[in-house]
């Protein structure tokens, strides 16, 4: 099995994917890391964390075919279910998208549109993933995905428009939206965004429902350690457009190998310390930058002479596998 390579029995395996390989750019863009998205057994949550910038959502839109021009796939492999996606038209993607593979988007006021009421939206949204049905068999299909995620008095709640709702209540509409065709995998990029601490544990909540009850396998994106902790099965945790430590969520919290993933657990705020919120110094590098060694070595308190000058390779064992120089 070649390294990096833990892909038996995934649903969904996206390698050699980032910034640098999915955004042209006038100068040749870093390379890279050989390691990367390999996800989604049925039911399983895997979390995929990082700063901003570090190529989460970048990788998300990749996997549904969204990228905005000029932004294109152009090396790399992702693969759902055994079928190469990268391969397919843009009719054979758009038969996947939202049936098979949906999306939640960080932004529930913007993605939906406010000029159309909820229930018309569901029910195109259904239709348009199973032509075969009727528009009321659609619309019956819509109440019963707002009642899935907890709307109250769905068939009325159909009726109004986007703007009648909360900010939890919006991103409940996002995920009915994403789940009314029962697609095999749900990729939710920061579904919390915004939402004040209550509201996001709801959300989790939701989701871990959902799983258990559809069997789901879910991506989810997000700055926020604590939900991840609470949701995902394993998380994987990227830096610079690479996957840099992966993981079972409990051995990846408790001992985590990385310098980076290390550091951004200093940086959650707890209240049995009585300390100033702690940050990492420095940025993640600009887009474009030619790196030959590690690309967190001019932010790393634990940088070698090697760092700077070779790219480390994945290492570890399947389960929990890290891509340093400094972790033997």
């Amino acid at each position: 099995m070649p390294p990096g390579d833990f892909s038996n029995d995934r649903r969904t395996a996206s390698r050699g994917l980032g910034p640098s390989r999915l955004i042209p750019h006038r100068r040749p863009l870093g390379r890279c890391g050989p390691r990367g998205l390999l996800l989604g057994r049925t039911g399983e949550a895997v979390g995929l964390v990082g700063e901003s910038g570090s190529g989460k959502s970048v990788s998300a839109f990749s996997i549904m075919g969204l990228l905005a021009r000029p932004g294109r796939v152009s090396g790399g492999s992702i693969r759902f279910e055994g079928q190469e996606l990268t391969a397919l038209s843009e009719r054979s993607m758009a038969a996947i998208r939202g049936r098979e593979i949906s999306m939640v988007f960080q932004d529930p006021l913007s993605s939906l549109n406010p000029a159309f009421t909820v229930g018309q939206q569901l029910v195109d949204t259904i239709r348009a993933h199973r032509p075969g049905i009727g528009r009321r068999e659609a619309r019956e299909r819509a109440a019963d995905a707002l009642s899935m995620v907890g709307i109250a008095d769905p068939g009325a709640r159909l009726g109004a428009y986007p703007h009648e709702f909360s900010g939890g209540m919006r991103q409940r509409v996002m995920i009915a939206l994403a789940i009314s065709s029962k697609p095999k995998l749900l990729i939710a990029d920061e579904p919390t965004t915004a939402l004040d601490v209550t509201v996001q544990a709801q959300v989790v909540e939701l989701l871990e429902t959902l799983r258990e009850e559809m069997g789901l396998a879910i991506l989810f994106i997000s700055h926020n350690l604590d939900l991840v902790a609470e949701l995902c099965d394993r998380v994987l945790v990227m830096y610079a457009g690479s996957v840099v430590e992966e993981g079972p969520v409990e051995a990846l919290f408790r001992s985590p190998e990385h310098p980076y993933t290390r550091l951004l657990q200093r940086c959650i705020p707890r209240i049995d310390r009585a300390e100033p919120l702690w940050s990492i110094e420095g940025a993640p590098p600009p887009l474009g930058t030619r790196i030959p060694g590690c690309a967190f070595a001019d932010r790393c308190p634990e940088v070698m002479d090697k760092c700077r000058t070779a790219r480390p390779l994945p290492h570890g064992t399947a389960s929990h596998a890290v891509s340093c120089w400094v972790t033997p």
